[in-house]
């Protein structure tokens, strides 16, 4: 009695598919978001001289991707100090596109099933 296994066969690959769209469309989705939510910080950063908007930029590298200030003092501008209150623009420019990249993944992951 033997045992087919054309379909097992055919189903590695199917994933073997999956997996290379996956790996082609999940840094695309992480680079768009990263530059959606560096665009929202400067939309909601406060500006007196501009160098805490112009200083906010992005960084990404695959599935990485890192977004912020390189302003000295932004730390206290978004949490606030003793004698400051808190000015938020990078915590609220995530959350504000926190929901897109859920979505935008969850597509991705549907395109390998």
């Amino acid at each position: 009695m033997g045992f087919d296994t054309s379909e097992l066969r055919a189903l590695e690959a199917a994933l073997g598919k999956g997996v290379a769209k996956v790996e082609g469309l999940a840094p695309k989705v992480v680079a768009k978001v990263a530059h959606d939510i560096e665009a929202s910080a400067k939309l909601g950063a406060p500006v007196d001289t501009g160098h805490l908007k112009n200083s906010i930029s992005t960084d990404v590298d695959g599935l990485t991707a890192e977004i912020g200030p390189t302003a000295s003092y932004a730390m206290y501008v978004e949490y606030g100090t003793s004698r400051m209150r808190p000015q938020p623009y990078m915590g609220p420019a995530v959350d504000a596109n926190e929901g897109n990249f859920v979505e935008a993944m969850g597509q991705v992951g549907e395109k390998l099933l």
